[in-house]
């Protein structure tokens, strides 16, 4: 059977019509799905983990004071034992020894006139192994004791807690995100920028120190290190996405 020229010529309109609607879909699905993030809604958000972190490293603080009539004297003799002090200090593999303050000043008496001149230099010994630190400040204490302790946390040490808490970090964030998407009533988010707080992480150093009174000389001070808080901090915005009708 033979189609008229008129109903071959519907046909193909409409067959071409079809074809047309049918190629359209695609692209029109293609265009939502590429719809400029700038259009769409954005958030700002943040999420933070903290951990205890032991602290591993202890910095002695030995201090020397004298007083005399000259400040020649008074200076001149600090620094002989400094130098002595250090000489026997710095040779220590398992310790860092560094010069801390050397001052001179002169005290005045009731008449507001130089009575005499007070003298104090510093040595700083620091290192993670906490029982030669102490052993060390004690080999020297009859000339500088110690004056003061201060504990922290190793960059090696704060380095590998911070990576390990990266991670954690990410997913309260990830978190974070899911909940203000579904609590806001949109479909899903794409993360816009994200930032951590400093170069790599955020940290509160909790530095346990206190001063120490001259213990017996050649006798080694207990040392106990305490706990300092170590904290990641992530913040970022997110961009909001509506479900596809």
């Amino acid at each position: 059977m033979y189609l008229s020229e008129q109903k071959r010529k519907w046909l193909s309109v409409a067959v071409l019509a079809a074809a047309a609607n049918f190629l359209a879909l695609p692209a029109q699905a293609q265009n939502a799905a590429t719809q400029p993030a700038q259009s769409w809604p954005q958030a700002s958000l943040g999420a933070e983990v903290s951990a205890q972190v032991l602290q591993d490293t202890v910095k002695i603080t030995l201090a020397s004071e004298l007083d005399g009539a000259s400040q020649t004297k008074v200076a001149d003799q600090l620094s002989k034992t400094l130098e002595g002090v250090m000489h026997d200090v710095k040779g220590d593999a398992k310790v860092k020894a560094s010069s801390g303050n050397f001052r001179v000043w002169p005290v005045n008496n009731e008449h507001g006139k130089i009575s005499s001149w007070h003298g104090r230099g510093e040595i700083f010994l620091e290192s993670t192994d906490l029982a030669a630190a102490s052993a060390l400040a004690a080999k020297v204490s009859d000339r500088m004791p110690i004056a003061n302790l201060a504990f922290s946390v190793s960059p090696k040490a704060r380095a590998k807690q911070e990576q390990l808490m990266l991670t954690q970090a990410a997913q309260a964030f990830r978190e974070r995100a899911k909940a203000l998407t579904e609590a806001l009533g949109f479909a899903s988010y794409t993360i816009r920028n994200i930032e951590l707080d400093g170069v790599a992480a955020h940290y509160q150093p909790v530095p346990h120190m206190m001063a120490m009174a001259a213990p017996k000389a050649g006798t080694a001070t207990p040392l106990e290190a305490g706990t300092e808080t170590v904290t990641v901090s992530m913040r970022g915005s997110i961009f909001l996405r509506s479900a596809q009708k």
